[in-house]
């Protein structure tokens, strides 16, 4: 019964922003946890904070602190502290709570499970979306493909060599060592999206390019696709502060089951 009413306290306390996402406010959860003294139920919040720091996350993005005036039992106005919470936040506090208390036990299984679910939720739309994106890649590399022959490209494993060393800074063998795969794995098909997306553009940027600039014959054809993956590679390094060798790898596309959202996950 305990378990019920804490979890149906714990969603009316629930709250969405005008783009959809959920959050709850420290006052509010304190109550439903059963901490009568902000100070004490503050401890909490300050130990969930620290936890998130030691797994290597920004708590500023999950716990957000605020000031709000309320009224006095004189009638007067003073100003406290709240904190928004995401789904994260409330997870960490109730994990750092009183276990002794019914009403914590209650929030930690209730956060577990729908913590869980989202994180579920965003795998599942993150496959989906590499799934997309690999497609692209494919769409992209026939119209390169396509440019390259009309450039009169003989040797396409030496051009595509060419696109690997101005991307990359290395050949694909030495790629692939370097990120843990197989030699017979398909880089593409364990590359997350931004790598796939970095793919993509540098196949369209040099497509575009060859048949723009009327470019022929083997050697000018691959210094052109070396040269417009260093700009893809520069890009990269400049705005995101690693490089496309470095980013890590993801499960293979091709085992990549079609799954829809989960009913029971309110939208976020």
């Amino acid at each position: 019964m305990q378990n019920d009413q804490t979890m149906q306290r714990l969603e009316e306390a629930k709250k969405t922003t005008s783009k959809g996402g959920e959050y709850w406010l420290a006052r509010e959860i304190q109550a439903v946890l059963g901490y009568a003294k902000w100070e004490n139920f503050r401890g909490v919040v300050s130990k969930a904070i620290e936890s998130c720091k030691s797994g290597g996350i920004d708590p500023k993005d999950h716990f957000l602190g605020t000031r709000k005036m309320v009224k006095t039992g004189s009638g007067a106005k003073v100003e406290i502290e709240d904190i928004f919470l995401d789904r994260y936040a409330c997870y960490l506090i109730a994990m750092n709570g009183e276990g002794s208390k019914p009403e914590v036990a209650s929030a930690q299984q209730y956060f577990a499970v729908q913590t869980r679910l989202q994180e579920l939720d965003r795998k599942q739309v993150n496959d989906q979306e590499r799934i997309r994106l690999r497609g692209k890649l494919r769409e992209a590399t026939k119209h390169l493909h396509s440019a390259a022959a009309g450039a009169g490209i003989q040797n396409f494993a030496l051009f595509h060599h060419a696109g690997y060393m101005g991307l990359y800074e290395m050949g694909l063998r030495e790629l692939k060592i370097k990120k843990g795969l197989k030699p017979d794995d398909d880089l593409y098909d364990h590359a997350g999206r931004l790598e796939l997306s970095a793919n993509e553009f540098k196949a369209n940027l040099t497509e575009q390019s060859i048949i723009q600039k009327g470019i022929k014959g083997q050697e000018a054809a691959e210094k052109e696709h070396q040269r417009m993956g260093k700009i893809v590679r520069d890009t990269i390094k400049k705005e995101v502060g690693i490089l496309p060798e470095n980013l890590k790898t993801e499960p293979p596309i091709p085992s990549l089951p079609t799954v829809s959202k989960p009913k029971q996950l309110p939208e976020s």
